[in-house]
């Protein structure tokens, strides 16, 4: 019976050794540090590339004034070279994201990518005199607007009331 005897350590052998390697596993996940928390996104100041793509755009270009402070601009961004492109996200309250697309490519794929492929519904609204129409269905929900030669979509994971809250804010002067 000298077979039995060697089968038996072998097994206690193998438990031991994946006891061992639980408890580092334990050691390692309770004294690493690990945060499940969002990031802590940096506001930035998007002036000066407002004051860029405002003289060389081909269109008015858009921003938002007014919104209180809990709104935080996060990302900017003006290329002219790309059909006078212009970005700008913030972070919504509630965590959620906002941007302001404008651009002169052709509106379809634009606003494709702008909404990240929402398709139009037969909802419009009237903000400030002009007619947005809402967008959904893709990753973001938006409202369009084409006017002046440029389309502008705000588009986001925030709800159409903070897109509107965005809409109603943009100013071109």
């Amino acid at each position: 019976m000298a077979g039995s005897n060697g089968k038996q350590k072998t097994v206690r052998d193998m438990i031991l050794s994946l006891a061992l390697i639980g408890i580092a596993a334990a050691v390692i996940y309770v004294f690493i540090p690990h945060d499940d928390s969002a990031p802590d996104l940096k506001r930035v100041d998007y002036r000066v590339e407002l004051l860029t793509a405002r003289r060389a755009a081909s269109y008015p270009v858009a921003a938002p004034e007014g919104l209180s402070q809990s709104w935080k601009a996060t990302s900017v961004r003006f290329r002219g070279d790309d059909s006078d492109a212009w970005h700008l996200g913030f972070d919504a309250p509630g965590g959620e994201y906002v941007q302001i697309e404008q651009s002169t490519q052709k509106p379809a794929a634009f606003i494709d990518e702008a909404s990240q492929g929402s398709t139009a519904t037969k909802t419009t609204q009237r903000i400030d005199g002009r007619t947005w129409t809402r967008y959904s269905g893709g990753r973001y929900d938006a409202l369009v607007l084409s006017d002046k030669g440029a389309t502008t979509v705000v588009a986001g994971t925030g709800s159409f009331a903070q897109l509107t809250e965005m809409a109603e804010a943009l100013k071109t002067t």
